[in-house]
């Protein structure tokens, strides 16, 4: 039977990522392509006494919940958001969503129409290039360097496509790992005003800082509450599968997210909701991030030392200040989405960069995650990696010697 599916249904796209992760999962595979954090570090038992003060609170906690999610966690996500990043805004400008993946998504609902122009950087995170392709718009790339998007390019641009917003993941972006500068953050602000554009903030990983004393400004804590939106999750510092995340920004456009959400789900998981509450309140979640932000460090830098190691023409990398990820880039001859397979059959996973390209992908890039393996299986895992690029780069110069004869 054939499907009469809508025209949109053209533009989606699985996740490259997600691809790769069913494939590994079905062997024994050293995996440095999800972006996940480690199980062994999850807040187990805080996680249980949560849920035990859910149930004990009374059988009102299994009825449904407003849209805009529990009041007493949005009041809790406003305090700590006003103590750990300065960004201040009441319980009304805070909608809980279904992980920050969904506050994108009910962003894009509300703010595109087919053929609008989103801008962003080059490569930026991909499953916020599949949402925007859904929903038909025309994601547009501005230059950027180590320090955020080239404040020229983006204000010609701007200028000439009239965006509907500008989509960024300034603090240990993903896939690239880079810090934003302060100047290019209050710069982009300043433009955003200029052109009446809206920011839309994507910070999950903003936590995960290596460096402690060091100061990441988000947009949103520059601005007045009228021209950025801030997203995240507690899925990087508590667990992923409790799938909640919030964002926080106008009231006008939390609003109408609020109803685009009422039509996708009623609300998300109130019980998850509520055991988060309990959590926040009566759990050390600040001693907790620290000792991510230790143990990720450490791995960070077990990869960085098998990196160091390798001597190969073209290899590049910015060594991370927080987050999750590395992003490596080789000779312009290396196809590391061919590459793959090899390195599976060597037993370890890694991510190929094109896919988070909007346009003229690299395809000599690929993304590597630090936090879901120990030391030893990042040293070991990295050794067969090594391996399988040094044989590639072997191959490659003898095909140029073969040329040259």
């Amino acid at each position: 039977m054939k499907y009469a599916f809508a025209q949109r249904t053209r533009n989606f796209q699985s996740s490259a990522v997600r691809d790769i992760l069913k494939v590994i999962d079905q062997g024994n595979i050293i995996s440095f392509a999800g972006g996940l954090p480690d199980d062994d570090l999850f807040p187990l038992e805080a996680v249980e006494e949560a849920y035990k003060r859910v149930f004990e609170s009374g059988k009102h906690s299994l009825q449904y919940g407003l849209t805009e999610g529990f009041i007493l966690l949005r009041e809790a996500i406003a305090e700590r958001m006003a103590q750990r990043k300065n960004i201040r805004m009441d319980t009304q400008n805070i909608l809980l969503t279904t992980g920050s993946q969904q506050a994108i998504d009910l962003f894009a609902r509300i703010m595109l129409n087919p053929g609008d122009i989103i801008l962003t950087e080059n490569p930026t995170y991909l499953a916020a290039l599949q949402v925007f392709q859904s929903y038909e718009a025309q994601v547009i790339p501005v230059e950027s360097d180590a320090f955020g998007m080239l404040p020229e390019d983006l204000e010609k641009k701007m200028k000439t496509h009239l965006p509907k917003f500008v989509y960024v993941v300034p603090t240990f972006s993903n896939p690239s790992g880079k810090v934003w500068s302060l100047e290019r953050r209050e710069h982009l602000l300043h433009l955003a005003k200029k052109y009446n554009v809206i920011i839309f903030e994507d910070d999950p990983y903003g936590e995960i800082q290596f460096d402690e004393a060091a100061n990441y400004t988000p947009i949103a804590a520059l601005d007045n509450g009228e021209t950025v939106l801030y997203t995240s999750t507690f899925s990087k510092t508590v667990v992923p599968a409790l799938r909640t995340g919030w964002v926080m920004g106008p009231y006008q456009i939390i609003r109408m997210m609020a109803q685009a959400k009422q039509a996708a789900d009623l609300h998300s998981s109130s019980i998850d909701q509520q055991a988060l509450y309990y959590l926040l309140r009566d759990f050390d979640l600040n001693g907790h991030i620290a000792v991510l932000r230790a143990v990720y460090k450490e791995r960070m830098h077990a990869m960085l030392n098998q990196l160091q190691r390798l001597d190969l023409p073209g290899l590049e990398y910015v060594v991370p200040q927080g987050g999750m990820f590395f992003w490596v880039s080789l000779h312009e001859k290396i196809n590391t989405k061919s590459l793959l397979p090899k390195a599976i059959e060597k037993g370890v996973a890694y991510v190929p960069g094109s896919p988070f390209y909007v346009e003229e992908p690299k395809h000599n890039t690929f993304r590597l995650n630090y936090t879901h393996s120990v030391p030893e299986k990042i040293e070991f895992g990295m050794s067969q990696l090594v391996s399988v690029l040094e044989e590639a780069y072997e191959a490659i110069t003898t095909d140029k010697a073969l040329t040259e004869i």
